[in-house]
């Protein structure tokens, strides 16, 4: 059985940055605490808390230890808040989420309606909008656009799938001429969220069966099982190696496996292990 890894894949640069800026912040200062999960993995968030980082409860800051933001971001609230109760902030929001938070502060002053293609329950989405101070909308379908704007600030998430984003602009564009006056499109997509979506269509294209390694709340590990689904792959999705069934195995010979941009390396190298070790007793039997 011959194991292919996709050309692109696992930890992203901005979640290594803020993976590193909180181990670096807990070492220093003791125990600090994470607005929400750093990263949407829970083996990443397990080492973590080893290492000090715990999650926020019950929506109450911190009284001594440091609040940080992660990688997904925040509204404009949160920093407000921490600043009016004295709370330390040590802010590992991603750079390219940071941009698309000012790009809707930005479309939002100048009167547009900020639309954002994306999860409307995803934290990132969620910060995005904060910062458009109630004038922007979440949407993944054209047909969700209220009728009545004209002015509008197009964004996406920053893990969506390119191609979806390029149809949806291209749909509004199509359907709205008539009530659209103006329209601005600003690209805040993720390079790396595209490269590995690209990696992973290879990836399907090449292999018998495909296992997507990521946390099950990573919007961007979805996309990987979608692109490769979309493919004609048969496509299975996995947060640690335990969870591999011998069956999914069972007569192939090329085993593709792609991970998110979440995913530690570690747990890629468990999965090829396990998959090794399954495959050997199968050829022992």
């Amino acid at each position: 059985m011959e194991i292919i890894l996709a050309r692109d894949m696992g930890f992203c640069w901005g979640v290594r940055r803020a993976i590193e800026i909180m181990e670096r912040a807990a070492q220093e200062k003791g125990e600090i605490i994470s607005l929400g999960p750093i990263v949407h993995n829970p083996l990443v968030m397990a080492r973590l808390e080893e290492k000090g980082v715990r999650l926020l409860r019950d929506g109450q800051l911190p009284k001594e230890q440091p609040l940080a933001i992660t990688a997904h971001g925040a509204g404009p609230e949160v920093y407000e808040r921490a600043r009016a109760e004295g709370v330390e902030v040590i802010d590992t929001t991603c750079p390219i989420v940071t941009r698309s938070q000012r790009w809707a502060k930005k479309m939002a002053e100048q009167g547009f309606t900020v639309v954002v293609f994306g999860d409307a329950e995803h934290r990132e989405v969620k910060g995005v909008l904060a910062w458009s101070r109630g004038k922007g909308i979440a949407v993944t379908d054209v047909d969700e656009v209220p009728p009545d704007v004209s002015r509008i600030a197009v964004i996406s998430q920053t893990t969506q799938n390119p191609d979806k984003f390029a149809d949806f602009v291209a749909r509004l564009l199509k359907e709205r001429m008539d009530t659209i006056h103006e329209l601005r499109l600003v690209n805040t997509l993720c390079n790396v969220t595209s490269t590995q979506q690209e990696a992973a269509r290879e990836l399907a294209r090449e292999a018998d069966v495909v296992i997507v390694v990521g946390g099950r709340s990573s919007a961007n590990t979805r996309h990987l099982v979608e692109v490769c689904r979309e493919e004609g792959a048969e496509t299975y999705h996995i947060e640690r190696a335990d969870e591999l069934d011998p069956s999914w195995l069972q007569g192939k010979e090329k085993v593709g496996i792609t991970a998110g941009a979440s995913t530690p390396d570690w747990a890629v190298e468990e999965v090829v292990a396990r998959i090794r070790q399954l495959s050997g007793q199968q050829l022992t039997s």
